[in-house]
Formats: C-alpha cells, sequence, structure tokens
C-alpha cells in the first residue's frame, strides 16, 4: 500500500531539490518494499541488496521526471524490475561471449594463461590510479569504499563498523561509488 500523506510528498518534492534528508526518508521509507520485490525475483540476498542500491541510485538521479499522479513505489519497483531486466540480458550476453571465445580459444589452443609482465604492470599501474582516485574523496566515503570492497564486510558489519544504520551505509557507498566514478572519467 503506497504512503500517501504530505510527509512523503513533502520529500518528493524537496527530494527533486537535492535535499538530501528527503533522499534518505525516502530510502528508509521504501528500502524493504524494493529490496523485497528483488529478493522474491532473484532467490539471491546479494543480488537483489545490488539491484535495490542500482534502483534507489537511479531513482535519485532521475527523481525530476517522477510525476507525482503515479505512486512513487510503483515508480521505484518499475525501475527495479528494468534494472534486473537489463541484468539478466547482460548475463545471458556475457555467456554467450564467453562460450564463443571458449570454442576460438579451442580452435587455437591457448595453453598460457599466466599474465605477462606487462600485463602485471598494467595492473598495478591501474590499482594504484584507482587508489589514487579514492584518495581524492572526502574521507567518509573513502572509508566505506575501503570497508566494503577492500576488506569485503558487508553492510551489517560497515554499519557496525562506523556505528551508523545500515540504510545510511547504503546511501553512503552510492554516493562514494558516484563520486569515484565522476572521478575516474574526469581523470
Amino acid at each position: 500500500m503506497e504512503i500517501k500523506n504530505t510527509q512523503l510528498e513533502s520529500s518528493i518534492s524537496k527530494a527533486k531539490r537535492g535535499n538530501q534528508t528527503s533522499f534518505k526518508y525516502l530510502l528508509d521509507t521504501f528500502w524493504l518494499d524494493v529490496y523485497k520485490y528483488q529478493l522474491k525475483r532473484t532467490n539471491s540476498e546479494n543480488d537483489a541488496e545490488d539491484i535495490a542500491i542500482q534502483t534507489f541510485s537511479r531513482a535519485f538521479d532521475k527523481i525530476h521526471t517522477f510525476d507525482e499522479k503515479y505512486v512513487f513505489k510503483t515508480w521505484l519497483i518499475t525501475i527495479s524490475k528494468n534494472i534486473h531486466i537489463d541484468l539478466l540480458r547482460k548475463k545471458s550476453s556475457s555467456i554467450r561471449i564467453e562460450n564463443t571465445q571458449e570454442q576460438e580459444e579451442k580452435i587455437y589452443l591457448v595453453v598460457d594463461d599466466s599474465p605477462t609482465p606487462e600485463d602485471r604492470i598494467i595492473r598495478e599501474q591501474n590499482l594504484a590510479k584507482l587508489l589514487r582516485d579514492i584518495k581524492l574523496l572526502k574521507p567518509k566515503y573513502q572509508e566505506v569504499i575501503q570497508l566494503r570492497y577492500f576488506q569485503e564486510l558487508s553492510y551489517k558489519e560497515i554499519a557496525s563498523e562506523i556505528n551508523e544504520s545500515i540504510s545510511n551505509v547504503k546511501v553512503k557507498l552510492l554516493r562514494a561509488k558516484k563520486l569515484l566514478a565522476a572521478i575516474i572519467k574526469k581523470s
């Protein structure tokens, strides 16, 4: 059931103007709806969580396009469904590409999969550049990136580590990834 109240309408209006508190309210209010919807579709907590994060990220990026005559929760679920379909298409496409590559490798009998010295140098340079780019983020964003992707902690573990709610951790990670992508794109 859609939450129909002035607080929701006000939050959507404020979010359209970039108010971060309103984004947090919308995330907190609808997170479980989107997450549970994806959990039913994917049967995977990790996939459901990742898709839910992408859903809110896309929704917040496009919130200015939301038309108030529609139901906000339905709009979010539609975004979530489309993200899931896109991921399934990409996965299906990558499986076809992998099969083709496997067949090609069999033809050429490529046996040596170990990285060349040049490959190792390129990988080290890319990692060094990524670490420099991460250091350009504010410390609070550096911390969540470090905990999630380098220490591979769950959202719950990160929340406990930095003494914040899980939804705040998710929002911080969304922002951190978006800011990092912008930094990488500039350089």
